[in-house]
């Protein structure tokens, strides 16, 4: 009977681990989009629109994830939670020069 009970733990184990894969690479993709937005949005360089959404992320607390998902969903809800979107001004602005 151990072994059945070691079995099913494993395959507990298993789902647990397939669960969080999938979620990563879900909350991976978000970001990818957020930062082509924010590419976009500034004229700047990937490894520049990561920088951009890090900064947003520390100045609000807010997840980094989070900042994406609200980055992506931006044009369909017509408008970003002022905290991220004054923070997201800034960061354009200072990498832009245009502060």
């Amino acid at each position: 009977m151990v072994e059945q009970d070691d079995f099913t733990d494993r395959v507990t184990v298993l789902r647990q681990e397939v669960h969080q894969l999938r979620e990563a690479v879900a909350s991976h993709a978000v970001v990818d989009q957020a930062i082509g937005m924010v590419v976009a949005l500034g004229g700047l360089r990937p490894d520049e629109g990561w920088q951009v959404l890090k900064s947003v992320s520390q100045h609000t607390n807010t997840k980094l994830r989070e900042v994406a998902r609200h980055l992506v969903e931006w044009p369909q809800r017509g408008r970003l939670p002022d905290d991220i979107r004054r923070s997201l001004e800034t960061a354009l602005a200072a990498r832009t020069g245009t502060e």
